[in-house]
This record gives C-alpha cells, sequence and structure tokens, in this order.
C-alpha cells in the first residue's frame, strides 16, 4: 500500500503516528464495528423503552447511547496510546477511585430494585463496579509479576486483599453477578501468572463454597438459582419470552423494529440486548455477533500470549479473557442456560458504565499489547521482519 494511502507515514515519529504503526489495527475495526452494531441496535429497541419509561422521544435510548458509543471510542483510544507503566498508573487511581465511591454508595447512591450499585450524576447513573473490575485485573497482574521476582514483594497478598475488597464491597451492594465475574478472571489471571496447581485448586474450593454460602444468604440469588431450575417458568418469565423470541426469529429474523419480546421484557435493551437482536435479525446476526467477539478476544490473546514481559503478558491476557467471561454469561442467561445475572453484552447493551468501562479495558487491553522494541519473542519478530520484505 502506497505511503499516500496511509493516514501517518512510517517516518513520521508523533504519538499518534507511533500509535498507529504498533496497535492492532484488526482490533481497532473490529471494536469500531461492535458499537457501531449497537448504535444500530438500540434505534429498533428505543422506542419501546422509551414508551414504557414515559420519554417523549422514541429514540431517546439511541442517541444517548450513540453518545455513550463516542464516549468509549475516546477513551478506548485514548487508553491505547499509554505505555506500560502509564497502564499500571491508570489502573491504580481508577481502582481507588471506584473503590471509594463504592465505600460511599450506601450513603449517596441510587438504589434501583433495593441494590445500591449506581451513583446518580444528573441525568446519568454511573456503576463504578464497571470500572473497578479491568483495574483490579491490571494490578492483580502487576503483583502477581513483582512477586516472581523474587525481591520480598508480597505480590500474591496484595494482590489477594485488592480483590478481596472488591468481594466484600460488591456483595455489600449486592451485586452477585459481578462477584461472579470478576472471581472467574481474577482466578484465570491467577492461573496465567504461574502459580502451583495446588493453589489453583484451594482457590477453587474456597470460591465453590463462597458461591453456595452466598446462595443461600442472599434471598435474591436463591429465588434466581430456584426459578431458573422450575420445570415451569411460565409466560411470564422474561427468560422464557427471551428464548422464544430466539426460537422464533429463526435465521434471518421478524425484520428490523418488528421484534415483540421488547414489547413484554423490560430490559430488552440491556441484559436482554442479544435475545432482541436475534429475534429482529435472526440466527445470522447472532452467530456474527458470537464470531466478532471470539475474534478480538482469540487475537487478542494470540497476542499476549507472544509478550516477553510476564506483567504484559498476564495482564493483557486477563483484559481478554474479562470481556469473553462476560459475553459468555450474557449469552447464556439470554439462551437459559444459567440464571440471570443482570450482566450487559459489551457494546451491544444500552448503558453508559457499560460502554465506557468496555472502552476502558479494550483501550488497557490494546496499550499492553503495542509493538515496541523488545515486546514480543524473537520468533515473532522475525516473522514479521521477513513477512515486511518484498
Amino acid at each position: 500500500m502506497s505511503s499516500q494511502s496511509q493516514p501517518f507515514a512510517r517516518t513520521d515519529r508523533t504519538t499518534l503516528s507511533l500509535w498507529w504503526w504498533t496497535t492492532d489495527r484488526f482490533l481497532l475495526a473490529a471494536i469500531a464495528l461492535l458499537i457501531c452494531v449497537g448504535v444500530a441496535l438500540s434505534f429498533g429497541a428505543s422506542p419501546a423503552a422509551a414508551v414504557r419509561t414515559h420519554m417523549s422521544d422514541p429514540f431517546h435510548y439511541a442517541v444517548r447511547q450513540a453518545m455513550f458509543g463516542l464516549g468509549g471510542a475516546a477513551l478506548l483510544l485514548g487508553m491505547s496510546i499509554l505505555s506500560p507503566r502509564g497502564v499500571r498508573r491508570a489502573s491504580f487511581i481508577v481502582y481507588v477511585i471506584a473503590i471509594a465511591i463504592m465505600v460511599a454508595l450506601p450513603l449517596m447512591a441510587h438504589s434501583i430494585k433495593g441494590a445500591h450499585r449506581w451513583l446518580q450524576i444528573g441525568g446519568f447513573s454511573l456503576q463504578p463496579s464497571e470500572f473497578m473490575k479491568p483495574a483490579l485485573i491490571v494490578l492483580a497482574a502487576w503483583m502477581f509479576a513483582e512477586a516472581q521476582k523474587g525481591e520480598g514483594v508480597p505480590g500474591v497478598s496484595i494482590a489477594f486483599g485488592l480483590y478481596g475488597l472488591a468481594v466484600a464491597l460488591l456483595l455489600l451492594q449486592p451485586d452477585f453477578g459481578q462477584t461472579v465475574l470478576i472471581t472467574l478472571a481474577f482466578g484465570v489471571t491467577f492461573f496465567m501468572a504461574g502459580v502451583p496447581l495446588r493453589w489453583i485448586m484451594a482457590m477453587s474450593g474456597v470460591a465453590a463454597m463462597g458461591f453456595i454460602t452466598i446462595s443461600l444468604s442472599f434471598a435474591h440469588v436463591h429465588d434466581r438459582i430456584q426459578r431458573f431450575l422450575s420445570t415451569d417458568k411460565g409466560e411470564t418469565h422474561q427468560i422464557g419470552i427471551a428464548t422464544a423470541a430466539i426460537s422464533t426469529g429463526g435465521l434471518f429474523g421478524r425484520g428490523p423494529g418488528e421484534g415483540r419480546l421488547k414489547l413484554k421484557v423490560p430490559d430488552v435493551h440491556t441484559d436482554f440486548a442479544y435475545a432482541g437482536a436475534a429475534e429482529e435479525y435472526g440466527l445470522v446476526l447472532s452467530l456474527a455477533l458470537i464470531g466478532l467477539f471470539a475474534f478480538i478476544v482469540i487475537r487478542g490473546l494470540q497476542r499476549a500470549m507472544r509478550l516477553t514481559d510476564p506483567f504484559e503478558q498476564v495482564a493483557a491476557a486477563g483484559l481478554f479473557v474479562l470481556v469473553g467471561q462476560q459475553v459468555c454469561i450474557n449469552v447464556a442467561v439470554n439462551l437459559n442456560i444459567i440464571p440471570t445475572k443482570g450482566m450487559t453484552l459489551p457494546f451491544i447493551s444500552y448503558g453508559g458504565s457499560s460502554m465506557l468501562a468496555m472502552g476502558l479495558t479494550l483501550g488497557l487491553a490494546l496499550a499492553l499489547t503495542r509493538r515496541r522494541p523488545g515486546a514480543y519473542t524473537q520468533a515473532d519478530r522475525v516473522a514479521r521482519a521477513g513477512a515486511a520484505l518484498p
């Protein structure tokens, strides 16, 4: 490709030019496509949601989703320019601020359905736990890497302390879905850091006992599990309605705006966005969405595993795993495979906190996987150099 067709010349040493030539542009394109798809789908779900919430503008939620998309894209691009040191610093700042807000939530939070998870700022509801998740993964990877150096830093203890504090605050809200998600992501990060297998088994046992304890202690969690296990969910159960909508969508769907799910399920533009899209656009779009998410996660993990620095490798892989886990949980709920978790589908579900937090998550991941001198293995550098030869 000629230099005239490129936005930056290879000889240009400015920050933007270096970012352009060192960032995975295939991942950037896939993420941009997801954001655009999410905004497009919101125009179909917005009118029904506007009527239900008594909004005069039928496209109120679609316009806001477009604004959130722009904000998420800006945050992603801003984070992806950072150096690995900048990623650590940004994650530390985000974690401290998010934890501070979560501590204050019982006193200043906006309560929805009895849960104190959101901070109301004007017309925007901020969910700090969404931003805490990627910051925790980066900090945990940093501490695990420091512990491996053998210089006396109690990295493992600090990492578990950060995780324990986050879980305690999540359970106080209460938010069982986010607790499960960060526990899985933290466990994967712990495993990728190369810890002994017996530690992994011990952590798995503790997590299993914790799950059982929480299921018995929290009434709403126990109720969700009981409804999920029930063979008679009834026609009014939103999971049953969502799975029926996916089935009626067929191969190519009912058509844009023709779905019936959004008229029956109030959360179709948030938790059940996947089911709404499947009903209107069919199996083709459903598989395309899953394929796009799979491409981002798999390509991201491939790049992360070739990194030479232990921190960068584990942190980047943990962030991509975090995204993949959230996608799997949301889709599994929509398909009635697991109980409802209140988990959004990244970039597709409506919500400012979710959109901005995903921009932060993948922005940090892109920053860690950029091509820097010595960042990748020798074999990878030789292969890339050979591919660049005429």
